[in-house]
Parts: C-alpha cells; structure tokens; sequence
C-alpha cells in the first residue's frame, strides 16, 4: 500500500471533506490501566488542518485519560459505505471564545447549564494520520464488481489507492 506524504494536498483535502461529514465519532482513550476505552462523542468542529473538537464536562472519565495518556484514535463510520479512522493527540482546551464559537443549542442535552457551564471544557484532537475507506457512488458498484469477480477467481478484490483507500499523514 503507498501512504501518501504530508505535503500531498489532494489526500489532505479528500480526507478532511470526508471526516468533515460526520456528526458523531467514537474517541478512544487510554484508560489508567492501560485498557482501550471508546466513546460516541458528537463532533463539534473538524478544521482544514483535521484537528477534531469535541466539547465534554471536566469531571468525565475521557477527560482523565487524555491528561494520562494522550494517545487517542477517532473513528467513524457512514453504513457499508465510508470508514475513517485518525491517530493523534487529544488536548484539554478551557478556552471560553472557542467554547462559543463551536457552541450549538443541541448540545444542551449534553450540557444543561449551557456554554457557560464551568464544567464544560474541549477536547482538541491533534492529528498524526488518517486512514479511510471510501465506497461511496460509483466506487460502491466498483468494489461490488471487483468482489463479484475476486470470488469467482479465488483472489482478492482490488482496491484502487488514493481513491476507494488511503492514508495520509496529517
């Protein structure tokens, strides 16, 4: 498989607009004994650069787990069809002007006292590097026709690199 560089802007764009689709992603944390723990978490922002925000209150388990271990992993996954995961580093962030700015009255569920809660703070993912599985549209009926065709011929499907497949460091 050929990784894309970090300087290859067309990899960078294609995986930003597709994490930028999503709403929900699971974030996997580190817990103190060393265990993997995921967590749906909506996402609030994903920037140009793909750093990921997601609002949480302070006194939660994740919260605790990215100031042990920064060490995270985002997932996300749209039916059979788009697959994304990205490595990085999680940053808690008290920073009450980004609060408002990625603030959506949704989020009160969440949040009942609101963007001003005390407690609510931000979890900035830096990313590291991406990886996604694209077989959306047309790629769909391709990857269906090269798995017809895979089974058939007992081999593999091909997978076209940088188009249905890729990763990118970020």
């Amino acid at each position: 498989m050929s990784t894309p560089s970090a300087t290859d802007p067309t990899q960078l764009e294609k995986f930003h607009t597709l994490s930028s689709g999503f709403e929900t992603a699971m974030l996997v944390t580190h817990s103190a004994d060393g265990e993997l723990r995921a967590r749906p978490m909506a996402i609030a922002q994903v920037d140009a650069n793909c750093r990921v925000w997601f609002l949480t209150m302070e006194e939660s388990g994740k919260v605790h787990e990215v100031d042990v271990d920064q060490r995270v992993n985002v997932t996300c996954q749209r039916d059979r069809d788009l697959f994304i995961s990205l490595t990085g580093r999680g940053r808690l962030e008290r920073d009450r002007a980004k609060v408002e700015e990625l603030w959506k009255e949704e989020y009160k569920v969440w949040f009942p006292e609101g963007k001003d809660d005390p407690q609510l703070v931000l979890i900035a993912i830096e990313p590291e590097e991406g990886e996604y599985w694209d077989q959306q549209g047309i790629k769909k009926l391709k990857y269906l026709f090269e798995s017809a065709k895979a089974l058939a011929t007992g081999t593999r499907p091909h997978i076209e690199e940088g188009e249905q497949h890729g990763r990118v460091r970020l």
